[in-house]
């Protein structure tokens, strides 16, 4: 067994910025992509997010290429919000392209306080210029 201590902080948007993270998918999305990282050996150490972009602070292992979690992540959650019978037919699908921004143990902490707490840095205009800026270049 290998050891690794590998942290990401990862951003991707919802198609053309559409506001498509509703309060009704937003729980359902959250804990798929929980349980589907589970599944692909990785921790989540935090997931938050508005109504067009999400934040996820991710351990990797060393084993899976961010870019194959990435894809795995956004398409099969995709599938699942688009397939769930009990959420509402409105068509959900990410935006392609990603952030991805690596950090060491002693970042972690203020990462998963920043995407925590993602709905009070919008409402407050307190967002991190660096992690905004790559969702601007989205646009």
């Amino acid at each position: 067994m290998a050891l690794w201590r590998l942290y990401y902080h990862l951003v991707w948007a919802t198609k053309q910025r559409q506001p498509l993270i509703t309060s009704n998918k937003e729980l359902e999305l959250y804990h798929y992509i929980i349980g589907k990282s589970d599944a692909l050996n990785s921790i989540i150490h935090a997931i938050g997010g508005i109504e067009d972009h999400i934040h996820i602070v991710v351990s990797i292992p060393p084993t899976l290429a961010i870019a194959e979690f990435v894809k795995k992540i956004k398409g099969s959650s995709s599938h699942h919000l688009n397939h769930s019978p009990k959420l509402d037919s409105e068509k959900f699908a990410w935006q392609e392209g990603y952030g991805v921004f690596s950090m060491g143990s002693k970042q972690l902490e203020g990462a998963i306080a920043y995407v925590q707490n993602q709905k009070i840095h919008h409402s407050k205009g307190t967002t991190n210029s660096h992690l905004e800026q790559f969702n601007e270049a989205m646009r």
